[in-house]
């Protein structure tokens, strides 16, 4: 999984890349929370899953731990671009309910 971000306009991009599985996540949650904790000026966050090609229930534990700490600093939280079968996944367990798709 690679995990690269970037501030624009007081959002804070995340893109994901690769596989969302359980050996990935560790090294994933910690570089996207370093990422949150370096841009705390931010207004937003917004993970960007286009590129993620695969994704378990390790994956909504991620975007869950995610949101969890974007709440604790007030910031709303979205999910961008997810694939087909990320989104099935994503709509299934009812996450856009917590962290609803960007526009």
């Amino acid at each position: 999984m690679v995990v690269t971000g970037y501030s624009r306009d007081k959002v804070l991009y995340i893109n994901l890349s690769g596989e969302m599985d359980e050996c990935s996540a560790r090294e994933a949650r910690d570089k996207c929370d370093k990422l949150i904790e370096d841009n705390l000026s931010a207004k937003k966050i917004v993970i960007n899953l286009s590129d993620v090609a695969f994704m378990d229930s390790t994956g909504i534990g991620f975007l869950i731990g995610r949101y969890k700490k974007a709440a604790k600093l007030s910031l709303p939280l979205y999910i961008e671009k997810p694939n087909f079968a990320a989104d099935k996944i994503l709509n299934l367990s009812g996450i856009y309910s917590l962290i609803p798709k960007a526009e």
